[in-house]
C-alpha cells in the first residue's frame, strides 16, 4: 500500500473490499481514529466516561443524531458502515464477530464516537528522527491491558489499556516533550520503565497487536490507548455494540498539526 495515499482514496478502497489490514503508517499527515458505536440509551453514559478518562478516551467527534452514518466535518464522502477495515461485533458485552462491513449489523439508534488514536502522533515522532518501532518493523503497535483503573461511569468501568514503544533515554524525554503538545490522541506517555508497575507481567506477549524488538539499551514506553473502550464494554456489557478491530482505524480528513498544541 502506497504510504501516501489520500484519507478518501483509502477509505474507498477499505470500502470496496481492497484493503483489509491495520492503517498504521498510512496517510501520513491525517488524524486515524478508534470508534464505538453504541445504542442511544447507553450513549450518555459513555460519552461522560470518555469526558473523565480523557487519556485513554479523548473525544474527536460523536454523531450528530442517532443513526447517522458519517460524521460531520471530519472527512469526505464517509460511510461509517463500509470505511474501516475490520469491526469488531458485541453482544452482551462478548466479542461475537469480527467483519469488514457492518451495514448488515447497522441499526437506527447507535450512535457513534471517534476517539483519537496514538497513530496521529507517531508522525511527529518519526519527523524528529525517532524510531518507532511498530512503524519500522510494519507490524501493529503492541497493546497491553494494565492493573490501572479508569473513573467508572454507570455501568463503564474497567483498566487501562496502554501502547507501547520502545526509547533509549534520550529519545523517551524527546516522545514526551513531542506528545505532550498531542493532548487530542493521549498527550504524553504515562509509564516508562518497569512494566510490572503497571500490571503488564510479560512484556513479549501483548493483550492486542504484535510484539516488537525492544533493543539492549532501551526500555518500554507506554501511552494510554484507545483500546480501553472495549474493556469497558466488556464491564458494562451493553446489549449491542460495534467497534473498530485494534489497529483498523478510522482514516479521516483531519490533519494532525490542527490537534497540536
Amino acid at each position: 500500500m502506497n504510504e501516501n495515499i489520500t484519507p478518501l482514496e483509502l477509505r474507498q478502497k477499505i470500502r470496496a473490499g481492497k484493503f483489509k489490514e491495520n492503517t498504521s503508517g498510512l496517510c501520513h499527515g491525517f488524524v486515524q481514529c478508534n470508534l464505538v458505536m453504541l445504542p442511544k440509551d447507553w450513549a450518555d453514559d459513555f460519552l461522560k466516561f470518555c469526558e473523565l478518562n480523557d487519556k485513554p478516551c479523548p473525544l474527536i467527534a460523536v454523531s450528530n443524531s442517532p443513526g447517522d452514518t458519517f460524521l460531520e466535518g471530519i472527512a469526505e464522502d464517509l460511510d461509517l458502515r463500509t470505511d474501516i477495515p475490520s469491526y469488531r461485533i458485541f453482544k452482551d458485552g462478548l466479542l461475537t464477530e469480527e467483519v469488514n462491513d457492518i451495514t448488515d449489523y447497522w441499526r437506527d439508534d447507535l450512535v457513534t464516537f471517534a476517539l483519537g488514536c496514538s497513530f496521529s502522533f507517531e508522525e511527529s515522532l518519526i519527523a524528529d528522527g525517532l524510531d518507532v518501532r511498530n512503524i519500522s518493523e510494519s507490524v501493529n503497535v503492541p497493546m497491553y491491558r494494565t492493573d490501572i483503573d479508569c473513573t467508572p461511569v454507570g455501568p463503564f468501568k474497567g483498566k487501562m489499556v496502554v501502547s507501547m514503544r520502545p526509547f533509549d533515554a534520550k529519545d523517551t524525554i524527546r516522545a514526551i516533550q513531542i506528545c505532550t503538545g498531542f493532548p487530542s490522541v493521549h498527550g504524553a506517555p504515562i509509564h516508562f520503565g518497569d512494566p510490572k508497575l503497571i500490571g503488564i507481567s510479560d512484556i513479549e506477549k501483548p493483550d492486542f497487536g504484535d510484539r516488537v524488538t525492544i533493543k539492549e539499551n532501551e526500555h518500554p514506553v507506554f501511552w494510554a490507548c484507545g483500546v480501553t473502550p472495549q474493556v469497558a464494554l466488556e464491564q458494562a456489557r451493553p446489549p449491542f455494540c460495534i467497534t473498530h478491530s485494534p489497529g483498523c482505524m478510522l482514516v479521516t480528513d483531519l490533519t494532525n498539526s490542527s490537534l497540536a498544541e
